[in-house]
């Protein structure tokens, strides 16, 4: 239940994603761990897969973050691959085609000339543009009325300078983890193993692309 906020003008973006995580599934901070298949690129890894939750390209000026999504149709496990290489993929050029063998997912797809939402839900993959504007995305479609932290949040974040995301962020945090419209998040009240294990914020552009991150001390609750 992975959250991510966007920005897009002609020509560049901004965004701040948040991570959720099974805090017990080993992974990596931000770095350049596929040197031999995507040299140049650095990213958040997953160590059970070896794919990338966020990854980037700085000389091609491309990002992509990925978000789990429900499927409607059953997938057999020994039939699902890792979602894990969706992004690592997509920086390289090789977007998702056709019908992926894979569980649900919303990949995020940035660069300086334009960004969308490629959706799968095991039935039918589908793509959405990024229009100019702020934006939010999770579980569901771009800007989903009916996700709650989209909902209460997304107006907040339209009328912030992104300069002031991470205080509107914070400000976020005040909500109970498990609450549904909390963007730090504890979703294991929901049925779901995971709690949001860090932040990212980043800026692609003609100039280039560039990303930071933040660990938070203890998942689920702002430091």
């Amino acid at each position: 239940m992975c959250t991510v906020v966007i920005e897009t003008e002609p020509g560049s973006a901004r965004l701040l994603a948040v991570r959720d995580e099974d805090p017990q599934r080993d992974w990596d901070d931000l770095g350049p761990w596929w040197p031999e298949r995507y040299p140049g690129v650095i990213g958040i890894r997953d160590r059970r897969a070896g794919g990338a939750w966020l990854a980037v390209d700085p000389a091609s000026r491309r990002l992509a973050v990925l978000l789990n999504r429900a499927d409607v149709l059953a997938l057999p496990a020994d039939q699902a691959l890792s979602r894990g290489s969706l992004a690592l993929e997509s920086v390289a050029g090789r977007s998702p085609q056709g019908s992926p063998s894979m569980h649900g997912f919303n990949l995020l797809e940035v660069s300086p000339e334009g960004s969308r939402v490629l959706s799968w839900d095991g039935a039918s993959l589908r793509e959405t543009p990024v229009d100019p504007g702020v934006h939010m995305i999770a579980h569901d479609d771009l800007d989903d009325p009916g996700t709650a932290r989209i909902a209460a949040w997304l107006p907040r974040f339209a009328a912030s300078d992104p300069d002031a995301w991470l205080a509107l962020l914070q400000e976020t945090a005040a909500l109970d983890p498990d609450d549904d419209r909390a963007i730090i998040r504890d979703n294991t009240t929901h049925g779901y193993p995971t709690l949001s294990l860090l932040y990212a914020t980043a800026e692609v552009g003609l100039d280039g692309a560039t990303v930071s991150s933040h660990v938070l001390q203890r998942p689920g609750h702002w430091d």
